[in-house]
């Protein structure tokens, strides 16, 4: 095989990851459950040979969207912007607090494909609490955040309140008040 034609090849690999990856994340969107690896394979209009190749299993389908979800919340951590440190940090928990409408099925679906605790949902929370920290912490010195809490404790309050249906955001919006250090 010539150079040409094993980029030719890769390149083409790709295109199908990427598709599959699509299909998968727009069936999530659409009804929050992941359809068949058959359904998958054949809306990506991929064989079920290329769909296994690149996902040997529906858990490994489902860390992967996770972790796509993950490597958003982390970059969006480290771009956040504002006019105050206070400012880039509820941005960016805004920013989180919407992902995480989009992981929520995600992880419900990891922790009912693997057994006991799910090591990815572990790990990729130490990833989100490392890159925000900084920004916590500068949000922190700049006394417009609270300096008696954790970014973990935040994060997890914000994912609960995330989980109240009637409330549209509003419980949400009462912690990012209470994180708030009033003077």
């Amino acid at each position: 095989m010539t150079r040409d034609t094993a980029a030719v090849k890769r390149a083409d690999a790709e295109r199908n990851r990427a598709k599959i990856l699509a299909v998968a994340r727009e069936a999530l969107a659409g009804s929050g459950d992941l359809p068949s690896m058959a359904e998958i394979s054949r809306r990506a209009g991929v064989g079920m040979a290329t769909l296994y190749r690149n996902f040997p299993g529906r858990l490994e389908l489902i860390e992967e969207l996770y972790r796509t979800q993950i490597d958003e919340i982390c970059s969006a951590a480290e771009n956040a912007e504002g006019e105050t440190p206070g400012e880039a940090f509820f941005a960016w928990l805004d920013y989180f607090h919407a992902a995480g409408a989009r992981k929520g099925p995600l992880a419900t679906l990891l922790l009912a494909d693997s057994p006991g605790e799910s090591r990815v949902l572990s790990e990729h929370r130490a990833r989100v609490i490392a890159a925000a920290e900084p920004l916590f912490q500068a949000a922190q010195r700049s006394g417009e955040v609270r300096d008696d809490v954790a970014l973990g404790e935040v994060l997890d309050a914000v994912v609960a309140a995330g989980r109240i249906p009637a409330s549209r955001g509003s419980m949400v919006r009462v912690l990012f008040d209470g994180l708030r250090r009033h003077g």
